[in-house]
């Protein structure tokens, strides 16, 4: 086993982009089982790496990996499958907090996640009362050399005014304004289906451990700095 993508399975999803239909999947359907196989092997070896650096809710390779066909009940895109390979991984206990993502798609379009995809009211609350009274821990994280190499800068979906309790002219407002915390990084098709494919991913996670290791105090703290039980 090694660690980079079959070309095959990049193959397949090239050709799946261009005939994205139920007839032509089915005719297919032994290649697409072949490249789902690929893309286990390699999350398999990826979670036992990760599991040396970090602690992950135990899955099995199969079960990180999201199905391929899409929910288009309410999309205008009816096409019904995905073209590229998703799966996540998710930090174990109350006390870790945020989770892994990975993509792998052809045409440039693999990427690399981590961070906070989904966080509730609660925790938005929480994060921005910490942001608001002490930015630097974080902003000596997103400014530090590794992850401005590794991920550029703090990616997510925002507000697009000031959230409630907050001035528009606050210092830090455009952390405040986050509603997703998203680290992302890409890789091309070329680095992709290099051997030495799996050993970036395991550093890029590595990389995002700072900045997942200090929201997880945050959110598991009150704002006295009491872990919330």
């Amino acid at each position: 086993m090694t660690g980079k993508i079959n070309p095959n399975t990049f193959k397949f999803l090239q050709e799946l982009n261009l005939n994205n239909n139920r007839e032509w999947f089915q005719a297919h359907k032994e290649r697409y089982l072949d490249a789902h196989s690929d893309v286990i092997e390699f999350a398999e070896l990826l979670i036992d790496e990760m599991n040396h650096h970090d602690q992950l809710v135990p899955r099995t390779a199969k079960q990180s990996l999201f199905r391929i066909y899409r929910d288009i009940r309410f999309s205008k895109d009816k096409t019904p499958y995905k073209t590229g390979f998703m799966g996540s991984m998710k930090r174990d206990t109350k006390w870790l907090r945020g989770g892994y993502y990975f993509k792998i798609a052809p045409n440039n379009q693999t990427a690399i996640i981590g961070g906070f995809w989904g966080p509730n009211s609660s925790d938005i609350t929480r994060i921005r009362q910490e942001i608001g009274s002490d930015p630097s821990p974080m902003r000596k994280i997103i400014s530090a050399r590794p992850f401005l190499n590794n991920f550029g800068q703090l990616d997510g979906d925002e507000l697009k005014t000031a959230p409630k309790g907050f001035s528009k002219e606050h210092p830090d407002i455009d952390l405040l304004r986050k509603k997703q915390f998203l680290l992302v990084r890409n890789f091309n098709d070329e680095a992709v289906l290099k051997s030495d494919f799996l050993t970036h991913v395991v550093k890029t996670f590595r990389a995002m451990r700072p900045f997942l290791d200090y929201m997880s105090e945050v959110l598991t703290t009150d704002e006295n700095g009491v872990p919330i039980e």
